[in-house]
C-alpha cells in the first residue's frame, strides 16, 4: 500500500511537472474541466496524470481546470469557458443547444442512479422516506438529483431535499447518519463504499445511462479534438497509459473495464428523452 501511494504520487508530481514544459507559456493551453463528484484534491490527483499523458500523446496542451462547484463549472462552460468538459449535465434542452461535441466516454456499460440507505436502515421502500432528509449533489446533477427525485415524485413520495456539493459529501453524510437516505450515481457510490468500508442497500435504481463522457466545445478546431479523442482513446492499449489507469483504478477503487471509447451525441439520446418526460421542475 504503501509502495502505491508513493508510486501514485509519483506520477502526480509528474504530471504537473508535464503540464508546464519548457517554452510552454508560448502555446495556447486547451483548458478541460472535470465535473465536481469527488474533492477537488482527489479529482486533480485522478485526472492530472490522464490530462498529461493526453496531452503529449496528442500534442494539444491541455490543463485541468477545476471549480469549487458544479454549478461555478457549469456556469462557466455556458459561456464557452472551457475547451473541453468531462461531464453529464450538458444534455439539458437549454445546453444541448450551445453545441458541445461528444468524443469520449469511459470504457464500461454505463451508469445507473440510485436511492440508497446505510445497510442497517429500518427504511425499506420509498415511501419509508416521507418527509424525511435526503441527500442530493446539486440541482444540475443528472444520477445524483434528476433521476431520483423523478423516481420520488413518481411514487408520491415527498422529502426534504439536503444538497451536498458532490457525489462523496452524499456518501459521507448517508455514512455517519447526517440523512436518511441518498440520491447518488451508483457506480461513484461503490466505490467509496470499497475504500471506506460502508455497507448499503439500494431502494430504487434506474435505467441505464452512459457514463460522463469527454465534450469538445464548438470553438475548438476539428484537428485538435480529434488527436485528443485518438489520445484518449488509444490510452489502454498503450503500455504507458494502461499504468496510469491502472494507478487510478487503485486509487479510486474502481473494477470494471480501464480507459476510454469513443462516443457521439446520439450514445446520450437517452438523456434527452428523461428531460423532456421528467417530473423535476
Amino acid at each position: 500500500m504503501i509502495r502505491t501511494k508513493i508510486n501514485w504520487a509519483a506520477l502526480t508530481l509528474a504530471a504537473a511537472l508535464a503540464l508546464h514544459p519548457a517554452g510552454a507559456a508560448a502555446q495556447h493551453a486547451y483548458s478541460i474541466n472535470v465535473l465536481n463528484q469527488r474533492t477537488i484534491a482527489l479529482t486533480a490527483q485522478y485526472w492530472n496524470p490522464i490530462v498529461t499523458y493526453a496531452s503529449r500523446k496528442s500534442g494539444v496542451p491541455l490543463e485541468l481546470k477545476l471549480a469549487k462547484t458544479a454549478k461555478e463549472g457549469n456556469a462557466i462552460a455556458e459561456g464557452f469557458g472551457y475547451d473541453f468538459l468531462y461531464t453529464n449535465h450538458f444534455f439539458t434542452p437549454e445546453r444541448d443547444k450551445l453545441g458541445f461535441k461528444v468524443i469520449a466516454r469511459p470504457a464500461g456499460p454505463g451508469i445507473r442512479s440510485q436511492i440508497v440507505v446505510p445497510e442497517e436502515s429500518p427504511i425499506q421502500r420509498l415511501q419509508d422516506l416521507e418527509g424525511k432528509d435526503v441527500a442530493f449533489v446539486s440541482p444540475d446533477a443528472f444520477a445524483g438529483y434528476w433521476l431520483p427525485l423523478d423516481a420520488l415524485l413518481k411514487a408520491k413520495v415527498k422529502v426534504h431535499v439536503v444538497f451536498t456539493g458532490n457525489q462523496e459529501a452524499s456518501s459521507a453524510q448517508l455514512k455517519v447518519n447526517k440523512v436518511a437516505a441518498a440520491g447518488v450515481n451508483g457506480s461513484v457510490l461503490a466505490r467509496y463504499a470499497r475504500r471506506e468500508s460502508f455497507a448499503y442497500r439500494a431502494l430504487w435504481t434506474s435505467e441505464l445511462y452512459q457514463d460522463l463522457c469527454v465534450m469538445a466545445n464548438p470553438k475548438v478546431p476539428a484537428d485538435k479534438v480529434e488527436a485528443v479523442r485518438a489520445a484518449l482513446i488509444g490510452m489502454a492499449k498503450d503500455p504507458e497509459g494502461l499504468v496510469i489507469l491502472q494507478a487510478g483504478a487503485e486509487l479510486l477503487k474502481s473494477t470494471g473495464e480501464l480507459g476510454f471509447v469513443a462516443a457521439e451525441n446520439r450514445d446520450y439520446d437517452n438523456y434527452r428523452k428523461f428531460y423532456r418526460t421528467t417530473q423535476v421542475k
